[in-house]
């Protein structure tokens, strides 16, 4: 991507991209005085609402917004101190005083659970009045809405709403298939073979039988080999969910194709197949074993995977680490299972104590029009991106700067968790033409399964859920991890484990799932 120019060829050449939609009719500024609206803003890259968490400066993002709107957020985020965002959702809550504006990480749930309560403003009537782009955009996609509603009708917070499709796919070493003479794998057999000649047949060269064949960054990728058996891992794109089947809702982690799945997972952990530090290796998993030569397939994101093509290409000869279709499972079905959500639990809501809903509603509508939108995906036009030929298009110091192109939007302000409609030419400028034809396999056939996007539980339904159910996801996993490492036998023990969920109260979660479900989703 050397010139502009380029870049909008490569943006306007595809059809894997969805360009946004916007209403009209946003009257700027907001207010004919600066009006300072403070915010509650935390998340992951951020403890509070500046560049990497640091109050004293202000994102360029918001500089603009400032300009635009005359509306100024000042922070007055809790808890600073941690990283976990219900943490410092609990300390926001018990203060009581909350700001004027509570976004983020993870406000879903308290944000539906609280709202009904008074603790934060319903949407409904001010969307329809006062946002015409967040109206128009909802307008296009009931389901969402029906989706982020609480359990009393009202919507309490508009979220942070990705795009695209993919987001994970398989990769395989091509270099080390081709200096074996194997293909790449169609089915679950198939792949069982691929990883035993990787273990065996020392395709990086060294003499050694150090190869790891199957590795992941984040442990709970090695689950989506679940699905070589038609079990399931997780509903939705956060591990450990809940999923639909048959119309219910259910957990992947009680169901026998999980007993099963989760049987052969462990044997191919047993038998070396499976990175024997799994569980402790962590995000460095990547980097190491791909940099080292010993890493051969992995399920991971596309546009950072295919990454090590060039990162790597002059310390490993002909490194060729490449996406390739989900294989089929035993049954021989072909499925990806994970995929963008098409709504995050993250963004932001209007608290009671708010004395300008009305101004609020409009600022946040300011980020669905198309000149906010640009501005969240994209940073400052100018600064770090140029329009050309009507798309926007990233500078070169920025393609170019070594560093990803979403942390350097992070600082910027850009592609933050407030409540706004992402746009994936933001990402697809930065995907490798490797990742680039990967999700064009992917788009070839019908992989993606669908997903659930949760229930808004009333007061009574929230309450059993918080009584059992985190003790069940902890007894879950517990289970889980000891027998992938071969503590116990999962077909064995599987009456007992069944035994002890219905104990610690799964059929009661489950029963409180299911009447949520039908109501938030009957029509």
């Amino acid at each position: 991507m050397r010139t502009s120019k380029l870049a909008a060829a490569a943006i306007l050449g595809t059809t894997a991209l969805t360009t946004p939609v916007f209403a009209q009719g946003i009257e700027l500024p907001i207010v004919d005085e600066p009006l300072e609206l403070s915010i509650h803003m935390h998340w992951a890259r951020a403890q509070g609402y500046g560049p990497g968490g640091d109050t004293s400066k202000i994102y360029p993002v918001e500089e603009v917004a400032r300009e635009k709107t005359n509306i100024h957020l000042v922070d007055q985020t809790s808890g600073r101190n941690t990283t976990e965002q219900s943490e410092a959702m609990n300390l926001l809550l018990a203060a009581g005083n909350l700001p004027d504006i509570v976004g983020g990480a993870n406000i879903r749930q308290p944000v539906n659970e609280y709202g009904p309560q008074g603790a934060f403003v319903p949407l409904n009537d001010l969307v329809d009045e006062h946002a015409p782009n967040i109206k128009a955009w909802f307008d296009e996609h009931p389901e969402i809405w029906d989706a982020i509603s609480a359990y009393d009708g009202n919507v309490y917070y508009i979220p942070y709403l990705p795009d695209g499709k993919y987001a994970r796919a398989w990769y395989v070493r091509q270099d080390w298939l081709d200096k074996l003479g194997l293909e790449r794998p169609e089915n679950v057999d198939e792949l069982y073979d691929v990883l035993v000649a990787f273990r065996d047949q020392d395709p990086n060269g060294n003499g050694q039988k150090d190869e790891i064949p199957f590795f992941v960054r984040d442990w709970e990728e090695v689950l989506r080999l679940l699905n070589l058996w038609d079990a399931r891992s997780t509903g939705a794109d956060v591990y450990h969910q809940f999923y639909l089947k048959d119309g219910e809702v259910v957990h992947p982690y009680a169901q026998e194709a999980y007993r099963d799945g989760l049987a052969n997972i462990a044997q191919w952990y047993e038998e070396g197949l499976i990175d024997a530090e799994v569980f402790t290796r962590g995000s460095s998993a990547r980097d190491y074993l791909l940099g080292e030569d010993l890493g051969g397939m992995t399920h991971d994101w596309f546009a950072s995977t295919s990454g090590y093509n060039v990162a790597l290409a002059d310390k490993i000869d002909g490194f060729n680490f490449v996406p390739f279709l989900p294989p089929k499972s035993v049954s021989g079905q072909r499925i990806e299972e994970n995929r963008r959500i098409p709504m995050k639990p993250d963004g932001w809501a209007i608290s009671y104590t708010n004395e300008h809903p009305v101004e609020t509603i409009k600022y946040f509508d300011f980020w669905f029009s198309e000149e906010g939108a640009l501005l969240a995906n994209f940073g400052v036009e100018g600064k770090t991106w140029d329009l050309v030929d009507g798309e926007p298009v990233y500078k070169t110091e920025v393609l170019e700067s070594g560093e990803p192109v979403n942390s350097q939007m992070y600082l910027e302000g850009a592609q933050v968790y407030r409540g706004y409609p992402q746009d994936y030419r933001y990402e697809w400028q930065w995907t490798r033409d490797a990742a680039r034809e990967g999700i064009e396999l992917y788009d070839s056939e019908d992989l993606l399964v669908e997903q659930f996007l949760g229930v808004a539980f009333d007061e009574e339904e929230q309450a059993v859920f918080d009584k059992y159910y985190p003790s069940i996801q902890t007894y879950m996993l517990e289970r889980q991890q000891a027998w992938i490492l071969g503590t116990g036998d999962v077909k064995e023990d599987w009456d007992d484990y069944m035994s002890a969920l219905n104990k610690m109260g799964y059929e009661d979660v489950l029963e409180v799932m299911n009447s949520a479900y039908q109501r938030q989703y009957a029509n």
